[in-house]
């Protein structure tokens, strides 16, 4: 990919994360790097405290990330930091609806921010889970996630990191079909219990897509993670000694974790960037 016409790209990383200790920020960091490097690019990222500084990032970025966070998508309607979020979002789709603004913004929300999106545009019904997903997991695919360009290459299931306490269920599909959004994946059946499987992902417009799980997971850095005696302690307190061993495996798995690193986000970066190309080669 060459982008001779524009030298730089910018990148908002909007952190949600609230000051939690986290591994999504340095992944997605990582991810971003590299991608540069492979494609010989040179981006400059920038981030922003959404929730304990209430940053937002301007219209003046290529592509926008949004991170996971902690505490409840639904409880957090009404504070400051959760009203200026979804102004900011407006003027994204203020802009892409645009036919004047050729150059579309691009943006890519990751667990927590994917739940606000769904409660925004009232998609599904949000809830806390009976207990806490954490561990690597299947997603399976639907058949819009067969055809979506950014999952391309990805198996059916394919395995990602999930750590969360609420979920989008009962989605609402003629809210979706208006809309124009697509369901691309589910998490695993459990056939042996009555719980509703959550939305795993969705398309919510051409240049809006999320997830519920962490694309940006990374199998190395997660491992080393996991196994430092603070971390493995508490999974081990909480989850049981089975569920971290299983995680440790499942992170050293080539065609798990690692894969699901290396394709889903740098494939939205693709399709964002090519598009970007396209517009600056007119």
């Amino acid at each position: 990919m060459n982008f001779s016409e524009k030298q730089i790209i910018h990148i908002a990383i909007l952190d949600l994360y609230e000051g939690h200790e986290n591994q999504g920020m340095r992944c997605i960091r990582e991810i971003i790097s590299e991608y540069g490097k492979m494609n010989h690019i040179d981006i400059v990222a920038k981030e922003f405290d959404v929730r304990l500084k209430n940053e937002l990032p301007g219209m003046d970025y290529d592509v926008y990330i949004s991170t996971g966070g902690p505490g409840s998508p639904t409880e957090s309607e009404g504070m400051e930091w959760d009203t200026l979020y979804f102004q900011w979002f407006e003027k994204m789709e203020r802009w892409n609806n645009n036919p004047a603004n050729s150059q579309k913004k691009y943006i890519f929300f990751i667990c927590h921010s994917y739940q606000l999106i769904c409660r925004y545009y009232k998609i599904g019904e949000i809830t806390k889970r009976k207990s806490g997903a954490f561990g690597v997991f299947p997603v399976h695919l639907l058949p819009e996630g067969n055809e979506e360009p950014a999952f391309e290459d990805m198996k059916d299931p394919f395995y990602a990191v999930d750590s969360r306490d609420y979920q989008v269920v009962q989605p609402k599909y003629n809210r979706i079909r208006g809309l124009g959004a697509k369901i691309l994946c589910i998490e695993k059946d459990r056939p042996h219990v009555p719980y509703e499987r959550a939305i795993m992902g969705i398309r919510f417009s051409d240049y809006f897509l999320g997830t519920q799980f962490h694309p940006e997971a990374d199998a190395a850095g997660m491992s080393m993670y996991l196994q430092t005696d603070e971390k493995k302690k508490m999974v081990i307190d909480n989850y049981g000694y089975a569920k971290w061993k299983s995680m440790i495996e499942q992170l050293d798995d080539p065609d798990k974790i690692s894969w699901t690193y290396s394709h889903i986000l740098p494939n939205f970066l693709n399709i964002a960037l090519h598009d970007l190309h396209s517009v600056y080669a007119i």
